[in-house]
């Protein structure tokens, strides 16, 4: 049995899921500091990925990441590195497919924050950064965790929009979800279900960590 889809898999997951924290988090503090109209606007436009199907969203990848597209055919031609069909490429997708995860679980935790702290702290003389890092993140720290894990989740189980814009090369850019799906259609149905298994197996695990992280949250407040 092959294990490179399971590495390649979580690699690309896990690079995903970094890039999506801090950029999820940066964009979740703001955006929730905004006007109610720019607000209502970046939260429809950031949250779209989250309704629409992972093919469109692959589709959409590829008009900008092509080789013959605007930003593809630049890449290529200035450093000769082709943003589709390598690996790497589906880390664009898993970032785009799980970052409304992220950005939304942020959000509602800091909406929830006690700015009541914010204030204190300033009255203090502390400074915005260390409020940020060392008040309100750690309060906040259940619901962002949660989040976190069910977008890597989700990264996990990507197919979509990483078949069309990363494709399927065995020793290269296969992943659990397109490895499952070229050996139902090749009729390999028993490794496919040992894959399909292994992949229920991880994301057992990973939900389990989510609830167990909610009820550690619901058990805090319910204490304070």
């Amino acid at each position: 049995m092959d294990w490179f889809p399971l590495y390649n898999s979580l690699r690309i997951a896990g690079i995903s899921t970094v890039i999506i924290f801090f950029v999820g988090i940066f964009a979740a503090y703001y955006i929730s500091k905004a006007p109610r109209v720019v607000k209502g606007v970046l939260d429809v436009v950031l949250t779209l990925p989250l309704v629409l199907p992972p093919t469109v969203v692959g589709y959409l990848l590829l008009r900008v990441l092509g080789p013959r597209r605007l930003v593809g055919a630049w890449m290529l031609s200035a450093f000769g590195i082709k943003l589709t069909m390598t690996w790497w490429s589906a880390v664009f997708a898993t970032v785009v497919v799980i970052f409304p995860l992220m950005y939304r679980t942020a959000r509602g935790a800091f909406e929830a924050f006690d700015e009541t702290l914010t204030y204190s702290g300033q009255s203090l003389g502390l400074s915005n950064t260390y409020i940020f890092w060392r008040i309100r993140m750690p309060c906040c720290r259940q619901g962002i965790l949660a989040g976190t894990v069910l977008a890597f989740a989700r990264a996990l189980g990507e197919y979509g929009a990483t078949n069309m814009i990363a494709g399927y090369t065995p020793g290269r850019t296969a992943t659990i979800s397109t490895t499952v799906y070229h050996l139902w259609r090749t009729n390999n149905d028993a490794l496919a279900f040992k894959w399909v298994m292994l992949n229920m197996a991880i994301s057992f695990v990973v939900l389990l960590a989510v609830n167990t992280l909610e009820k550690k949250n619901s058990s805090e407040k319910g204490g304070g």
